[in-house]
């Protein structure tokens, strides 16, 4: 592979994975706060939010770092109160309890004002406008979760960038790449040039260390190392896969305050696309080089489908990301390109079709169901299974199967995402605004 193309790949994987603190969605919109409120320059006597449905849904039902709370009232108030714009997605890393009291009576005093965004707008876009002392100061997010396309303040034009056809809803050009370019990168290029994926092994690994220690969530992964969980699905390479994902996790979904790497915009997807592979290579006896290029074949994969998906879908992350852990396992299990085919197509014939319905504590439950497919996949791979075109919506070519998959997420599930928000906003039990 060419010295140019390999700088971008290695370019667009550091793009694609970084850390975050919490689910991305609500630190998203405390970003896009925290950045008005910057401008503002004092504390917004009002704040009104704007969202796109996916941005709402996938914000409702999750944990807020460092503060006990669930969904975006208190994400956007603390956004207002101690976030910094500077630390990206880690936005509300310096949150402190008087913060969260702080936030809890700016919430109670009516200030804010949570809506979605009426009319056409990409999938992931957040709009925030907020007052003090007779100024206004606006902010935007689109397209992706810390991509500005609007700031101002009084009316005046600080910074406007238009969402061009190639990165609305959050979607690239991925014409330029390939599953064989993907495997080829990764298991080719000097090992020099990819040590950096090793941070997504140290950062992940911490999160589901931190969570065996605490109860978080529905303690889906803590559950699967008692004696229960180990009596029932054993105490193996399978099960340790399924409870070390799970726990990192729960940890996110429960508003741990810990980062993790992220992938395409989404902490579980860079769970989902490191744990699995970390704890194969782990108990396989892998050496270190083959981790490492494991582990960037899985996110590299996941970061190529996700180019074709949008950054926010109707389709669950996971289908995505453990697609990548499948192809990472099969590496580690001694695969070629041959095998790692197989593993992606036995999985688009498994997963397609898993709905979003928004971030939670139980997306646990959904990762673990994704790693379990994504280790059987590899299984069948390298017995030399494989599901052909004659069944579903697999292809002869990999690469057209993959599109299948997306074309499914992105366009044939848009009622799907509908009736999802439909459904979360309209439950009795809804306290999100």
């Amino acid at each position: 592979m060419e010295t140019e193309e390999r700088k971008r790949i290695i370019a667009l994987v550091r793009q694609e994975v970084v850390p975050a603190i919490g689910c991305t969605e609500p630190m998203a919109v405390a970003l896009c706060v925290a950045r008005a409120t910057e401008e503002l320059g004092t504390r917004p006597e009002h704040i009104e939010v704007l969202l796109s449905a996916n941005i709402l849904k996938n914000a409702m039902g999750v944990g807020i770092p460092g503060t006990g709370m669930v969904g975006l009232p208190i994400a956007v108030a603390l956004g207002a109160l101690c976030g910094r714009s500077e630390y990206g997605l880690e936005v509300l890393g310096d949150v402190r309890p008087e913060h969260v009291s702080q936030g809890q009576q700016y919430i109670a005093e009516g200030r804010i004002d949570i809506k979605m965004k009426e009319g056409e707008c990409d999938k992931l876009y957040i709009e925030t406008v907020m007052e003090a002392d007779g100024h206004e100061a606006r902010a935007i997010i689109s397209g992706s979760h810390t991509r500005f396309t609007h700031i101002s303040k009084d009316g005046k034009l600080l910074c406007e960038q238009q969402t061009s056809a190639d990165t609305a809803d959050g979607c690239t050009d991925d014409s330029w790449l390939s599953l064989r370019k993907v495997y080829d990168f990764a298991t080719t290029a000097p090992i020099e040039e990819i040590e950096f994926i090793r941070e997504a092994k140290t950062v992940n690994e911490a999160a589901a260390d931190m969570s065996l220690h605490e109860n978080y969530g529905h303690r889906l992964g803590k559950i699967l190392t008692q004696p229960l969980g180990r009596g029932i699905m054993g105490d193996n390479i399978f099960s340790h896969i399924i409870s070390t994902t799970a726990l990192a996790c729960d940890a996110r979904m429960a508003g741990a305050m810990i980062p993790v790497m992220s992938n395409s915009g989404s902490g579980n997807q860079g769970i989902c696309a490191t744990l699995p592979v970390v704890k194969f290579a782990e108990e396989n006896h892998n050496t270190d080089e083959e981790m490492l290029r494991a582990l960037m074949l899985s996110h590299l994969t996941a970061i190529y489908i996700k180019q074709s998906l949008g950054r926010l879908s109707a389709l669950c992350g996971c289908v995505v990301a453990s697609t990548g852990s499948s192809v990472g396992i099969t590496y580690l299990m001694g695969g070629q390109y041959e095998q790692t085919v197989a593993a992606v197509k036995n999985m688009i014939a498994n997963l397609t079709g898993m709905i979003c319905d928004g971030a939670k504590p139980s997306c646990a439950l959904k990762l673990s169901s994704g790693v379990s497919t994504a280790v059987l996949s590899a299984i069948l791979a390298m017995s030399g299974q494989c599901v052909t075109s004659v069944e579903g919506i697999i292809d002869d070519d990999v690469d057209r199967s993959i599109h299948n998959l997306t074309k499914i997420g992105k366009d044939a599930m848009c009622e799907t995402d509908r009736c999802v928000l439909r459904i979360m906003t309209g439950k009795k039990s809804n306290t999100t605004t």
